[in-house]
């Protein structure tokens, strides 16, 4: 898109991919992508702003054409999260203050350890479909208590082996159920919703760009005793997922200086209380054998968690506001664009 510059930064941490569009001195925005997806999923969102915001997208490390600096698992989404602010004040983006920050899925978890530990450079926040604040299975409850003591049904281990090794083998077919071609169009997306062929193409290139290893996607694996079976390694995306090592509930005691608008489609089966990817909910559907029952291992209640957290940051005296698109799955920004963009403007004046 030609209003969109495509520029790479070298950090004190790595070499980033940046998009950048709109003036120099414009409201800078930030869009932090989600798992296996890449900053140029952003790009009509950030074309389609209006004039006076300037918008920066980055690869997130192993994503899209940044660096593939390794992923330690065990400091959570602090790897992503600490790239992102050593970015924001490289001298090459020339950023003053605040910036507003716009994080979906696994970037809106991003955003929020962003705001954590770095609240001063973080103005308002978008939480586009985000990841629950206590991390991606092997929880249970609004307080997000573990299942197991070892955190048994997140990690790398969760991740279908089979999308995992058509990810590595660059497949761009639809042959297979967990096909990435496949997965994205019934689930990044509520079906029947389909992108235009030409720009399918380009969102499926830019996914297989992942690196697929035990330092990156999905991560290295345990064993467990407990159901499922596995449980958190120490290395890879995934892991850094896991609750043994991810735990946002610190959101609601931040000074309470960003507002937020938590934005989220009604058919999402990512991020949900009935989750696709879920063991618990998986357990439940019958999918996954031996599950131990709703007292031992119910379906995280993802939507219900990131409630709790954003209730807690309110009643510290923070703000934040729910809105929730009807017939749209886990992509808003795609799937209810001009809505999603409207919604945004609309949030950072």
């Amino acid at each position: 898109m030609t209003a969109i510059t495509s520029i790479k930064i070298q950090t004190s941490r790595l070499r980033t991919h940046v998009l950048v569009s709109g003036p120099q001195d414009g409201v800078p925005v930030l869009f932090i992508h989600g798992n296996c997806s890449s900053a140029r999923f952003f790009e009509q969102t950030m074309a389609a702003l209006p004039a006076g915001f300037r918008a920066i997208a980055a690869d997130l490390r192993g994503y899209g054409d940044s660096e593939p600096a390794p992923i330690d698992a065990t400091r959570g989404l602090r790897d992503f999260s600490d790239d992102l602010a050593a970015l924001l004040q490289s001298a090459e983006l020339g950023l003053k203050g605040r910036v507003h920050v716009v994080g979906w899925s696994v970037g809106g978890g991003v955003a929020m350890q962003l705001a954590i530990d770095h609240p001063e450079l973080v103005g308002k926040l978008v939480l586009e479909a985000p990841m629950a604040p206590y991390g991606f299975g092997g929880t249970k409850g609004t307080s997000g208590e573990p299942c197991f003591a070892d955190f048994a049904g997140s990690g790398g281990g969760t991740a279908n082996p089979d999308f995992a090794r058509r990810l590595k083998a660059r497949d761009a077919s639809e042959e297979s159920a967990t096909s990435p071609r496949k997965v994205m169009n019934d689930f990044y997306f509520k079906p029947p919703f389909r992108v235009e062929k030409e720009r399918e193409e380009f969102f499926l290139a830019e996914v297989l760009k992942m690196v697929v290893d035990d330092a990156h996607y999905p991560g290295d694996t345990t064993t467990s005793a407990n159901w499922p079976g596995v449980a958190p390694g120490t290395r890879g995306v995934n892991n850094a997922l896991a609750p043994k090592y991810v735990n946002l509930s610190g959101f609601a005691k931040i000074p309470p200086k960003h507002d937020v608008l938590w934005i989220r489609g009604d058919g999402d089966q990512i991020v949900s209380d009935t989750s696709l990817f879920d063991f618990g909910f998986l357990g439940k559907l019958g999918a996954i054998p031996g599950w131990p029952g709703d007292d031992v291992y119910p379906a995280q209640p993802m939507v219900a968690q990131t409630r709790a957290v954003l209730d807690a940051y309110k009643a510290n005296g923070g703000s934040y506001r729910e809105e929730v698109l009807p017939n749209v799955g886990h992509s808003p920004h795609i799937e209810a664009h001009d809505t999603f963009v409207a919604e945004i403007v609309r949030f950072f004046g």
